[in-house]
Order: C-alpha cells, then sequence, then structure tokens
C-alpha cells in the first residue's frame, strides 16, 4: 500500500514517543542556533523567542484556547468533532443563513464545504446590531487606522504576536477558522474537510501549527483521502488517465516562504501560477479576498500544499506532469522547523523577501551542501539594496546559485511576464534530475525532524497492519473472489431460484410439486454455502470490524478502501471533463446497453461474503434443518450496522446478482430497530437514474455522503443513514432520513434483452416502493429510462407514490459558472418505441401511454429542476461551479420542506420498513 520513502529522506520508525519527538525539537534547536549565530535570538513555531517565552508565558498559551472558546470549538477538545455531528441534518440545513456570531463560522463554512460551494472560505458574519450603535465617524476612523498589508501572506508573525485577540465583532481570518476546526475535529472530519476543499480547488493544510504547545502535525492521514483523476503519459506510449491520491505519487515540489517583509504576495504569485490564460484561481487565500487583511492569530506556521494536474490538453496544461506547490504562512525566522523541513522536501525554494539581515543571512548560511535549489524574488526599492547585493553576492557560492536565481519584481514589473518567467523556472527544474517526493516520503522527514505525524497513532497503525496482511495476499482480483470468497457462485444460483418461487407463489394456483422442487433446491444451495468456513482473508476482515475500539474499525475500514484499490486490476478511464473523483463521481452519459463495466474487489464483496453466510444460515434455521442453538453468524449484522452508523454505504441489493439478500437486509433493519431505540422513525429518500446521470454526486453534495459513482464502486443499491438533530426532529417528522442510491441498477435504453429489461423495472420498482421521495436523475439530452417509467405504471396502480423531483443535469457544460436559460422539457415527450414498450409489459390495451398520462403527472405542476454544469472550467484542476452547488442547497431544501409538510409517502418507522422490503 504505502510506497517506500524517497532515498533522499531515509526511512525512521513508524512512531516516535513524546518524549523522543520533544528530545529531537531540542537537538534540532541547539544546531539551528549554533549556525545562526549568538547574537541571532532563536524563534519558536509560533512566532515567539526565548524572552517572550519566559515574559508573557500566559498570553502566548492561551492564544489557541481563546480562538477556540471565541468560535465555541473548546467543548470540543476532549470529544471531537465527528463526521456525524458535521452531516446531522437541523434546522439550519433548510436555510441560507448568514453567522451572526463567531460562533457560528465553523458550522457555516462546513455546511457550505458540504456542499461543495466555491465561497466556504469567504463567509462574514451579519452583525445584529442597531445602525446608529456604529457612528459613520467612527468607521472612518477606524478604516484609516487599518493598514492594508498582505496580513495573510507578508506580514511578521512577530508584529501580531501579542497583538488583541479578536472580539465577538471582529471579523476572523479564514485560516485561523481552519485551523481552529481542524484541531476540533477527529482524524475522520479532517479526512473529509481535506477531501472538499481539494474539490473546491482550495489550498490543503499539510501541517498543522499548535502555536501553544509547539507540537506541529503533519496531516498525512487527511491528505490521503484528496483522490483525482488526471492524464498521465507514459514514457513510450498512448497517455491514459490516473485515478490517485497526488500526495501518493512522486512529484517536484517547490516552496515558497518569506523572509521577514516582502512587498510580494506568495499566494498571489502562486495562484497566479497555476491559473491557465486570465482566469484567475484563488487556490490560496491572499489579501485582496474578503477577510484577507486581517491578522491571524494561530495560523502562523501553517504549512499549505496544493498541485498542478495536467488534463491531457496541450491547450490548457501548464506543465506537462503533476508539480506540487508548498506555501508557508509566516516568516521563516519564527517557523524555522517547518522551512527546515520544505528545505528537505523540495526541488526549490523561492524565498521572497524585501530585505536580508544579519541573522537571516546565518539562517541561509547553514543550508551550504543542500541538494535544493535556491532562489530569490526581492523588492529592493522598499529594501536595503546594497545590504541585499551584499548578503547575495556571499550566498550565491554556498547554496549553489546565479545571478539567474535572484529575481526582482517591483510595482513596475509586469505581472504577466514576471509568472511567465517563475513558470520556466519551475519548468526547467522538473526538466532536469530533481527530488521528487510524495506526501508520505514528505511525512518521513517531518518524523525525523520531531513533527508529529497523524496517522502514527496506534489504532490507526493496527488497522493497517491488519489490511496489509489482507490484501498482501491478494495477487489476482478475479482469482481472489473466486478462490477466497466462495459463497458467491451458489448465492446467484439461490438467488435465481428464489426470483422463480416468488413468481410461483404470484401465479394464482401454482402446482405445490414446484414449490416442493424450489425449496429443495434452494435448502440444498444454502446447505452448500452453510458448509464453507470463512476464508483466512474474510476473517481478518472480521477481526477488523470486531474491534474494541470503534476508532480502529473506522481505521480498518479507510485502510481496506484504499488498499484494495490498489491492488485493483485497472480500468478503463474516461476523459477527465466527466470525472469527479473517487467520492463523489461524475461520468458522462452512456449508452445502457452497453456491456456491465467489470467491478473492481471492494469492501462490499468482503460484506457480501459476510452477508451470505447470515443469509445460508438463517433460511436452514428457519426450515428447521439447523437448530437455533448452533447459529455462528447471527453477529454479522451487528458488525455491518456499526459501518452504517458511522456514515458508510451498505448495500441494499447485491451488484452481482442484482437482487436484494432479503434476510441479510431484514437482519440489518432489525439490528439498526434495537440500536436506535426510542429514535426510530424513518424517511427514506432515493434517487433514481441511469448510470452517469450524476445522481451519486447530486447525493454526496446535497448531504455530504460518500456514495461511489459508476466504475468506482459497487454496481448495486447502497443505501446511507443520516441523523436528524433531536431539536429538529420533531419538526421535521422523523428521527433519521434513510438515503439509497440505485448505482447501476437502472440502464438508459430499453435492453434487447426482456429479462434484463424486467428485473431493472422490478428493482426501480422495489426503490421507489420503499421511498417517501424519490429523485430521478436524468441527463439533459436523455428521456425518462424506461424501467422507471415501468416503476411509475406499477406503482400508480398500488396508490403507493413517493414525492418526486425530476433534475435534469447538463453534464458537458463544464465552463460555465452558473445555470443558462434552458427550454423546459415536457416530460410527455417519450420516443414512441419506450411507451410502447413500457404499454406491452403492462399488457395494457388501451393504447400507448406516457408519463404525462398518469395522473398523478400534472403538467402544470411538473417538479422538474435544471442543474446547471457541474465543473467551472476544465478538470482536473477545474472547481465545482458555484451554480451547481447553490442549485443543489436549494433542491435539498425543496425536498426538506416537503418532508416537512407531509408531501412525501407517510413516515415509516423501521418496523414498517421491514414489513415493507418483505412485501415488495
Amino acid at each position: 500500500m504505502a510506497s517506500p520513502g524517497h532515498s533522499d529522506l531515509g526511512d525512521v520508525a513508524p512512531e516516535i514517543k513524546a518524549s523522543e519527538r520533544r528530545t529531537a525539537v531540542a537537538i534540532a534547536d541547539l544546531e539551528w542556533r549554533e549556525m545562526a549565530g549568538d547574537d541571532c535570538e532563536f524563534h519558536y513555531g509560533d512566532g515567539t523567542n526565548e524572552a517572550q517565552e519566559s515574559d508573557f508565558p500566559t498570553v502566548e498559551r492561551s492564544r489557541l484556547q481563546e480562538m477556540l472558546s471565541l468560535l465555541g470549538l473548546e467543548p470540543y477538545q476532549v470529544q471531537k468533532l465527528s463526521l456525524q455531528d458535521a452531516l446531522q441534518i437541523s434546522s439550519d440545513s433548510m436555510k441560507n443563513w448568514a453567522p451572526q456570531a463567531p460562533r457560528d463560522l465553523p458550522w457555516n463554512f462546513l455546511r457550505k464545504l458540504q456542499a461543495l460551494n466555491a465561497e466556504a472560505r469567504s463567509t462574514t458574519m451579519v452583525l445584529d446590531v442597531a445602525p446608529d450603535t456604529r457612528p459613520v465617524e467612527k468607521e472612518s476612523q477606524m478604516e484609516e487606522e487599518i493598514i492594508f498589508w498582505d496580513t495573510a501572506d507578508d506580514i511578521s508573525a512577530d508584529i501580531y504576536s501579542f497583538s488583541e485577540l479578536p472580539t465577538p465583532d471582529t471579523p476572523v481570518n479564514p485560516l485561523d477558522l481552519l485551523c481552529a476546526l481542524l484541531h476540533s475535529s477527529d482524524s475522520f472530519l479532517q479526512q473529509e474537510i481535506v477531501f472538499k476543499m481539494s474539490l473546491c480547488q482550495f489550498a490543503l493544510p499539510l501541517v498543522l501549527p499548535d502555536p501553544e504547545n509547539h507540537y506541529h502535525t503533519f496531516l498525512l492521514w487527511a491528505m490521503r483521502g484528496a483522490v483525482r483523476t488526471w492524464w498521465s503519459p507514459p514514457p513510450r506510449a498512448a497517455g491514459g488517465f490516473r485515478e490517485d491520491s497526488p500526495g501518493l505519487s512522486r512529484a517536484p515540489a517547490f516552496a515558497f516562504v518569506r523572509m521577514e517583509v516582502s512587498s510580494n504576495s506568495k499566494s498571489q504569485l502562486l495562484n497566479a501560477m497555476l491559473s491557465p490564460g486570465h482566469r484567475q484561481r484563488d487556490c490560496f487565500w491572499h489579501r485582496d479576498l474578503s477577510l484577507g487583511t486581517n491578522p491571524r492569530e494561530i495560523a502562523d506556521g501553517l504549512v499549505e500544499i496544493s498541485w498542478f494536474l495536467p488534463s491531457g490538453r496541450e491547450d490548457l496544461d501548464i506543465f506537462p506532469e503533476p508539480v506540487a506547490f508548498l506555501n508557508l504562512r509566516g516568516d521563516i525566522g519564527s517557523h524555522w522547523l517547518q522551512f527546515k523541513l520544505l528545505t528537505e522536501v523540495a526541488s526549490a525554494v523561492f524565498i521572497l523577501t524585501d530585505n536580508i539581515s544579519k541573522k537571516e543571512y546565518k539562517l541561509l548560511y547553514s543550508m551550504k551542501g543542500s541538494a535544493t535549489k535556491y532562489y530569490f524574488i526581492l523588492s529592493p526599492y522598499r529594501g536595503k539594496r546594497n545590504t541585499n547585493l551584499r548578503f547575495l553576492n556571499r550566498l550565491i557560492p554556498v547554496l549553489k546559485m546565479d545571478h539567474s536565481h535572484v529575481l526582482v519584481k517591483v510595482s513596475s514589473t509586469d505581472s504577466a511576464g514576471f509568472v511567465r518567467r517563475v513558470r520556466a523556472i519551475v519548468a526547467h527544474v522538473t526538466r532536469s534530475p530533481c527530488r521528487r517526493v510524495s506526501v508520505e516520503d514528505m511525512a518521513h522527514a517531518a518524523r525525523k525532524l520531531g513533527l508529529k505525524v497523524d496517522e502514527d497513532c496506534e489504532e490507526c497503525q493496527r488497522a493497517k497492519d491488519r489490511m496489509e496482511r489482507i490484501t498482501r495476499k491478494i495477487k489476482d482480483s478475479d482469482a481472489y473472489r473466486r478462490d477466497e470468497l466462495r459463497l458467491g457462485d451458489p448465492w446467484r444460483k439461490a438467488a435465481q431460484v428464489e426470483k422463480e418461487l416468488c413468481q410461483v407463489q404470484w401465479a394464482g394456483d401454482p402446482p405445490e410439486k414446484s414449490r416442493a422442487e424450489l425449496r429443495h433446491r434452494l435448502l440444498e444451495l444454502r446447505a452448500q454455502q452453510n458448509g464453507h468456513e470463512p476464508a483466512w482473508g474474510l476473517q481478518e476482515f472480521i477481526s477488523g470490524l470486531s474491534s474494541p475500539s470503534l476508532g480502529e474499525k473506522q481505521y480498518f475500514l479507510r485502510w481496506m478502501e484504499w488498499g484494495l484499490a490498489r491492488v485493483a486490476q485497472p480500468r478503463p478511464r474516461q476523459p477527465p471533463e466527466t470525472l469527479l473523483p473517487l467520492r463523489p463521481k461524475h461520468c458522462a452519459a452512456v449508452d445502457g446497453s452497453e456491456p456491465p463495466w467489470p467491478e473492481p474487489l471492494g469492501v462490499e464483496h468482503f460484506l457480501r461474503e459476510m452477508g451470505q453466510f447470515y443469509e445460508a444460515e438463517s433460511c436452514l434455521v428457519e426450515a428447521g434443518k439447523l437448530a437455533a442453538g448452533q447459529r455462528r453468524f447471527a453477529h454479522f449484522p451487528g458488525l455491518a450496522l456499526e459501518l452504517l452508523l458511522k456514515g458508510l454505504p451498505l448495500e441494499l441489493i447485491d451488484g452481482n446478482t442484482l437482487s436484494p439478500p432479503l434476510r441479510w437486509v431484514t437482519g440489518l433493519l432489525k439490528e439498526l430497530h434495537v440500536r436506535l431505540e426510542r429514535r426510530a422513525r424513518l424517511v427514506v429518500l432515493s434517487a433514481l437514474g441511469a448510470p452517469g446521470t450524476g445522481k451519486s454526486t447530486l447525493l454526496n453534495t446535497m448531504f455530504g455522503l460518500r456514495f461511489a459513482g459508476r466504475g468506482s464502486g459497487p454496481r448495486g443499491a447502497c443505501m446511507q443513514l443520516i441523523t436528524v438533530a433531536e431539536s429538529f426532529s420533531q419538526d421535521l417528522g422523523c428521527d433519521h432520513i434513510l438515503v439509497i442510491d440505485s448505482g447501476g441498477l437502472v440502464g438508459g435504453v430499453l435492453a434487447e434483452a426482456g429479462e434484463r429489461f424486467e428485473r431493472e423495472a422490478a428493482l426501480a420498482t422495489l426503490i421507489m416502493g420503499l421511498s417517501n421521495v424519490t429523485v430521478v436523475s436524468l441527463a439533459e439530452t436523455r428521456d425518462v429510462p424506461p424501467a422507471i417509467l415501468h416503476a411509475f405504471l406499477r406503482l400508480e396502480k398500488t396508490g403507493h407514490m413517493p414525492n418526486y423531483q425530476f433534475v435534469y443535469q447538463n453534464l458537458h457544460d463544464v465552463s460555465v459558472p452558473g445555470s443558462r436559460p434552458r427550454e423546459r422539457r415536457q416530460l410527455g415527450d417519450q420516443p414512441g418505441d419506450v411507451s410502447r414498450a413500457t404499454a406491452q409489459l403492462e399488457r395494457q390495451g388501451d393504447g400507448i401511454r406516457t408519463l404525462a398520462d398518469l395522473a398523478f403527472c400534472d403538467p402544470e405542476k411538473q417538479h422538474i429542476w435544471h442543474i446547471p454544469g457541474l465543473w467551472h472550467g476544465v478538470p482536473p484542476m477545474a472547481a465545482v461551479s458555484l451554480g451547481y452547488s447553490e442549485a443543489i442547497f436549494e433542491l435539498k431544501r425543496c425536498l426538506l420542506e416537503n418532508i416537512r409538510n407531509g408531501l412525501s409517502n407517510q413516515n415509516k418507522n423501521i418496523q414498517q420498513l421491514i414489513e415493507l422490503v418483505r412485501r415488495l
């Protein structure tokens, strides 16, 4: 799974005890002091020096706690915020609200980030104050006192070390908000925050500073979830698309740092370098953005990372391969440990400064012999020109520079030309033999310097070891499924027998002999399954789920997801314009008549095997062939339910057989009823549509879920559980929302094989029949799939019609940020062959019927949504468009309003849902 460390960085033990780490930091402190000289005050990572540490210990040690208290996050320092806390449905989920106090900011940021809102970092407070409490004269006076320097980039941390902490009516710097939220979140919420930030094209936190204890954290675990798809040209062949975490791939890295004060902004320079053409991307937060001039209180020392990822288009690709860019917030003299890390991992370091003092000269002189290239970007009109030249002439031979390594940028410099020049330097370094590192390699270097690495905790390492023991034995995914997960083949046969048995029972007056023969065949197949013992790999998997530590279970499942993804056989890649990485995934519309895509080996295959052991045993107990006291697998639903309660999707309909494992699903729901106790009222919300119409992306963006799209997950229908806050459950009328994603069950066109179409129609009917609310996701150029149309016809007869919304998604418009006017299609405009086939299947003799003919479909009250294009720009460097995010929020608000107003089917408790599953 994990790639070995880079040879330049060396290998270190995966865990360093706290005392050993502090010793390493202390030794490094002494070495740095000796190299810098006796006249150089040593600065800790939070911007204080030794004198400050002794004179003002209370102020500095309480700064983080004061910020956490201001943001209302202090209670979460012992019991951290979890992913379930962030995804909970509350009254705020239905409001496009603006924060009115600092304690509202973290929740507003999380809500916007969940919706992939490109303006998540730009949140400002709307203060609820009387108009006359702030005279105009006072505001003008305040504005005159503001120094509009780049406090997000260019002002030394020392200037603000003892400034007043923000008050409730003072805006909080977005970087402080991010750091405070990460300090208050558990590992899994941190990972989700980083993943969502990567989809929004925000720079990602790599080193999280701790201004109170100087115990900075390298966020390796948090970075693992950021999976993207980019163009990867092989050395000698046609290129292809690669889906992976950029952090696990080795690439040249370039660090941008500030020395004392610089008139030039690192962040703006980096944004310009990452932006093709004239479209500026605000990947790194900078001073010209909203709140950009607010002083940082706890974020100095933060190291951010972002990647340029190629798309395969020469007109858009700035560099032909992935390139990492690192940005240190604050002055290198105040954050030498982070600077030292950057010098050990970067291919080149760009130092922005106006002045080179004696202290900084000595620090840089200590870099003698480093393999890293150094470049200076100076603004001499504000600095001491002669002093700078004198120190530079001394540094040139020491750092192996020449005069081309010194760039000058003043106000009259052509900005576009300067950006091209820096890009050319980066391109030249990448073409030359240079250091290439992954985030894992950076973590090795961080450990050596004494930084804490987030995934070095015992729970995470034990879970990783177990995953590696399992995946080490997987040489071929297909062979492993066949030889180790052995219940799949008899389950396919049993599913067919159960289908035939169901058809015979509904045939009116079936021969008893036929039913007896089918039951006998079914019991034989179940006995055959029950005769197997769980394979070694499955036993290890079950042991991982049985860990008494809830955190270790979650770590284990994440490790298994990544480990299996890396050993899975390569899958065909699609153009990046149609891809949204991993969770959520968004693909172009495809022809439903194409053969099913190969299903990669995943966690769901192990859970299916567990489900079949439970199914076989339950079937034999029901038939009296096995005593209840001899059951060995009765606890399996409880193990799987832990995953559902922690936000992982579970299969409702098996993607292999396209059949619902009835006993397994019933066992899960019974266990859920026991766990939820008094909070058992459910609303079922489902999404149906042909593969590639963006339904998984829609659900993930709407509720922050983890459904995988076509080609990256199971073909079957999956379910996830969302908790409704107790304070809102009475108003909404339910305690939980069970969300069902139909996956790849429904094809886009009428299949030639009648049996396949019947199966699709039956499964669509099952899912819609269970649902209170159904979203039908359609491509702009496609019509309602015939299987879904057929499900509507069936449900109309039963009177069980869910509240429905039709969502047309513009899948190909990747460059327009907002919605465009579109011709509103009438749902009755169905092609004749689809309607004819549907009517024939229903054996209706009164002519061809379309969706508009149905009684429930009022053309004047059609529930139709037109969603703009997903991307703003061209992936993989495109962010999710603001228009898409806002449209999805409005759809979510509409769905919740319908649930609250009782427009959906009557809400169910879990016992009623169990009975409904059986009947359907």
